[in-house]
């Protein structure tokens, strides 16, 4: 696989697709094997993610002038190379490749803006001497494999340099020898293929003894050795993409072989009430201008849009799809279903089937306090639970069914009653004019006092 238009458009979506101006590309666990497309239409990148792929070769991105992060941790790397036009590079990643020619870090001399970089997990890690040669080689570092380089470290790296090269190209020697006589010997080679045609064979029998089930194969796999080779990688991603179909296709015939409800109803045509949604429902009688109705409240699901919901009144059952799962219901007495009708609530996206009944009849009443009309009268029902000593109380506008007596309305059993009687019990006191004084005299010239 290789980088696409198709796959950078969709991996652009936080920049609406755009991909001139885009900035930051995420192409990891993708599969690529090779770079293509980025160099010519992805120029104002600044951040891009290759990690975990299987890119074999670093290629296509050295015009990437505004290029700062790159990132090629778990790839088949073996070389570095082609990055000499990414100007503006600051970080690069190459953790866990395959790089056992360190001398090709030297391609990175004129990188000025270069501060990081991370070579943890290659070959070329093991090379005596190797941490020295780098920071010699690239004095613009400022962080290799994650520590800080020390103005020590650097000086020290610069006075052994020459001691250093030495051995690093011995090692790379010794490296690509053991490399080319494992891979270009004809035995070697010859075996290769057929331990792997071995392998494919194996699989493919243990598939079948376990009915496509790879879970189990999976295990052994895993517990395998082998060599640490790009070769190897490259089994390894094929054995994952694999494991993915595999799934997928289960996935899929478990759809397909899952059994569905079809039978609605008894052999001799009374209809089941099923609940494939597991939903609640309220299921109650009610009185509207004279007519009674079967009332069914379905607590559909909020966010489910209204054309996936589909209901069928008839006149013995009702039947309400969602989204390919059915509620049915048998309804005691017949129904008109040219005279029903559903609503919803744009609210709560509950369901409400009103169904009116052919024939009327005797409504049992729900024990909740309720009023009901009658003819020449209001009558108030009480529940059974709320009556006291079976009496029962009316409130009637005609005609007088029982007299108050006036006289005993305030019993003594009143909170009240007691006191009323200490205020009958209290002395009364009046008030008393006083008597006027021996010098008084009464001069009616005087006004009076007001």
């Amino acid at each position: 696989m290789t980088v696409t238009e198709e796959l950078v458009r969709k991996r652009a979506e936080h920049n609406e697709g755009e991909i001139c101006s885009l900035e930051e590309l995420a192409l990891h666990q993708q599969d690529i094997e090779k770079i293509e497309f980025l160099n010519k239409n992805c120029k104002k990148l600044r951040i891009l993610y290759l990690q975990n792929n299987l890119i074999s070769r670093i290629e296509n991105i050295n015009r990437l002038k505004e290029l700062e992060y790159l990132n090629l941790a778990l790839n088949n790397i073996e070389i570095i190379e082609n990055l000499e036009g990414c100007e503006s590079l600051k970080k690069l990643e190459l953790t866990v490749n395959f790089i056992g020619d360190l001398t090709s870090v030297e391609n990175l001399v004129n990188l000025g803006t270069l501060e990081e970089l991370y070579l943890i997990g290659n070959p070329c890690t093991d090379y005596t001497g190797y941490r020295e040669y780098v920071i010699a080689t690239l004095p613009q570092l400022k962080v290799l494999d994650g520590e800080e380089i020390g103005k020590s470290e650097r000086i020290t790296a610069f006075q052994n340099l020459s001691k250093h090269y030495k051995t690093i190209l011995k090692s790379q020697e010794d490296y690509f020898y053991k490399r080319v006589c494992r891979f270009l010997s004809v035995n070697v080679q010859a075996l290769e293929k057929v331990q792997a045609q071995q392998r494919r064979e194996t699989f493919s029998k243990k598939l079948e003894e376990n009915n496509g089930d790879i879970e189990k194969i999976a295990k052994e796999f895993w517990q395998e050795k082998g060599p640490y080779t790009p070769e190897s990688r490259t089994e390894t991603y094929e054995f994952l993409r694999l494991q993915k179909e595999q799934e997928s296709q289960k996935a899929a015939s478990f759809e397909e072989t899952k059994p569905r409800r079809k039978i609605f109803f008894a052999e001799d045509g009374r209809p089941y009430n099923i609940n494939e949604p597991k939903i609640e429902f309220k299921f109650y009688e009610e009185i509207m201008e004279n007519e009674q109705y079967f009332v069914l409240d379905i607590a559909a699901y909020k966010n489910m849009d209204t054309s996936l919901i589909d209901c069928d009144v008839q006149t013995n059952y009702v039947r309400v799809t969602l989204r390919n799962k059915v509620f049915q219901m048998a309804l005691p007495e017949e129904v008109h279903p040219d005279k029903s009708s559903v609503q919803r609530s744009r609210v709560t996206g509950r369901l409400l089937v009103r169904m009116p009944k052919v024939k009327s009849s005797s409504i049992i009443e729900p024990q909740n306090t309720k009023w009901k009309r009658t003819t020449g009268s209001v009558e108030k029902t009480e529940s059974k639970d709320k009556m006291k000593g079976g009496k029962s109380n009316f409130l009637t506008v005609g005609e007088t069914t029982a007299s108050v007596d006036w006289r005993n309305i305030t019993n003594a059993e009143d909170s009240r009653s007691g006191d009323l009687e200490m205020q009958k019990r209290a002395p009364v006191h009046r008030r008393k004019e006083r008597e006027n004084s021996p010098s008084f005299v009464d001069n009616p010239d005087v006004p009076p006092l007001e």
